[in-house]
């Protein structure tokens, strides 16, 4: 096999990249996916999230290390290992990120990365279907491969969220990924026709059309690497090893747990680390696998008192009836992710934008599908978004097929418990507000009776989960930086004809969930390849006073 350009991954920047390099039909194009297919009904019903980042047939699998932090707890690393990658088996909410993130990737050395440049990608990779209704028309984009839309909110609890944080003194917004993030208001998904709206759906399996884009099903072992030139990949397919060149460019997109371990198995990391598992050094970086980030969040449970959760369709018939309902029709309760209302907020006057992100579910359940209660009852997924605690991906073999190493370093700095102390007792203010008296129970989980530090430290020990956003173990940066690994157009300082453009490359973790900016970098870096870029978008007055204090 061989083609002019080689993706190592197909998830949600792989698929941008293989639908961009090849749309114009000048360059032929090969995707790597060692996942199979995302046939499955569980996978693109949006009301059966949980089910396939829990199946082994979608998910690597990962594992964390004992995190010393929190209990020495190992936690799930969900992966996708599918078509699509992580956006088959992800909630499929949609966040661009706060402008100001892609602010401070430019000032980190990411020069033509601030948001004034990222804006346009945005824009170019949407077809946002909420115009009119509340939202921020020009800063989105309605002709773009990816369906973004918002879910009905017909049960009274998403608005009742929303009504609650404006009680409680916080601001709303109509469109948190348009002109202004802060606030409480509708939530964001891709989701179109019912169905999950992943990268490969949107990118991949139209281009693949194409005669000049081709898939293959094969695990990639390492970059095949002559002379300081990238000139291939070594994959297994079934039993046999070979190699699939790359006439001009290979492209790491394997994920943030992925492509760093792929980078050292082929030479291009930490010398004494690659030294220890007896790999020959090709590029000395120490930053590969280093600035490992992620967003750590608390379910805060409310029983409720009013028979309206989701709970009373949490049995084998309603779970049949909401299956059938979406077979047929793609609507219904399967037809969205149920995560509808949302919120970001400043943890505190001074902080220059916010720092904490709420999810808002009107039942009391886990990721895994686990009731946490019998009985009627709803949640907020909140956290912060800027934990100063950074992690590692480092090797456990030299086998290339061997899972590596993931340690976060979970809550390793005292803000990080400061920030959470803070989450929880601003969420049971926000419930406690007249808005919730209609539906308003006992406290689930923590419990009421949990309220000093140590109390809450306790909870927040056993309790605090992975968001699924790992990033940043590929950081861009200026070819000065010694602890950068890719430079401002994507590519591996030390080895030519080499990028990686996923996760892995975000200097800093933005704020919310990382599917679109991760889709965002696909595109920007197919530009980047193919020596073209779209114009930096300065239309907006992009800073906004309002983001300079809070009005809190």
């Amino acid at each position: 096999m061989e083609a002019d350009f080689v993706i190592v991954g197909s998830g949600s920047a792989g698929s941008a990249l293989a639908a961009r390099l090849s749309e114009s039909g000048q360059h032929s194009v090969i995707v790597l996916e060692y996942g199979g297919t995302d046939a499955g009904p569980f996978i693109q019903m949006p009301g059966a999230l949980s089910y396939p980042m829990n199946m082994s047939r979608y998910d690597w699998g990962f594992m964390t290390e004992p995190e010393p932090h929190l209990n020495n707890r190992t936690l799930v690393t969900p992966r996708g290992k599918v078509v699509g990658g992580s956006s088959s088996i992800n909630g499929m909410v949609y966040v661009r990120g706060h402008a100001m993130d892609f602010e401070q990737w430019s000032q980190m050395g990411a020069k033509g990365w601030s948001y004034a440049d990222v804006l346009p990608y945005f824009k170019r990779m949407e077809h946002w279907h909420d115009g009119g209704h509340g939202g921020d028309d020009d800063w989105r984009g309605t002709e773009g491969p990816l369906h973004v839309t918002r879910g009905p909110r017909r049960n009274p609890l998403y608005q009742a969220f929303v009504d609650a944080g404006k009680q409680a003194g916080f601001e709303t917004t109509d469109d948190y990924n348009g002109e202004k993030q802060e606030g409480f208001g509708p939530m964001e998904q891709t989701v179109w026709g019912g169905r999950r709206w992943s990268a490969a759906n949107a990118y991949l399996k139209p281009a693949l059309k194409r005669p000049n884009l081709t898939l293959h099903r094969c695990l990639a072992r390492k970059v095949v690497i002559e002379n300081g030139r990238a000139t291939g990949v070594e994959v297994r397919r079934g039993s046999a090893i070979e190699v699939v060149k790359a006439r001009r460019e290979v492209i790491i997109a394997a994920s943030s747990i992925n492509s760093p371990k792929l980078l050292m198995h082929s030479g291009i990391g930490p010398a004494a680390q690659l030294a220890e598992h007896g790999i020959e050094v090709i590029a000395d970086r120490p930053g590969v696998g280093a600035n490992l980030q992620d967003h750590l969040e608390l379910y805060i449970q409310q029983a409720c008192t009013q028979p309206i959760t989701l709970y009373k369709h949490w049995n084998l018939f309603g779970k049949a009836l909401a299956g059938a309902q979406w077979m047929v029709f793609k609507s219904g309760l399967g037809a969205s992710n149920q995560f509808e209302s949302a919120a970001f907020i400043r943890s505190r006057p001074g902080v220059e934008y916010p720092d904490i992100q709420f999810h808002f579910l009107p039942f009391a359940v886990r990721y895994d599908g686990k009731a946490a209660a019998e009985g009627h009852g709803f949640q907020a997924h909140v956290g912060p978004m800027r934990s100063p605690s950074r992690g590692e991906i480092t090797l456990k073999s030299p086998d290339p097929e061997a899972a590596p190493r993931i340690f976060f370093n979970y809550m390793s700095e005292e803000q990080d418990w400061i920030d959470f102390r803070h989450c929880i007792r601003v969420t049971r203010e926000i419930f406690g507000q007249k808005a919730f008296d209609p539906f308003r129970g006992d406290e689930i989980q923590p419990g009421s009776h949990l309220q000093s530090d140590d109390e809450l430290d306790g909870f927040i020990r056993e309790h605090a989960e992975s968001a699924y956003h790992p990033c940043g173990t590929c950081r861009m940066g200026a070819t000065t930086d010694s602890h950068a690994v890719v430079d401002e157009e994507c590519r591996v300082i030390g080895v030519s004809g080499l990028r990686v453009a996923d996760s892995s490359i975000f200097p800093s973790i933005p704020n919310g969930n990382l599917n679109a900016p991760s889709i965002m970098v696909g595109e920007k870096a197919a530009d980047h390849i193919l020596c073209r870029k779209l114009p930096r978008d300065d239309s907006q007055p992009w800073i906004n006073p309002r983001w300079q204090e809070s009005d809190r």
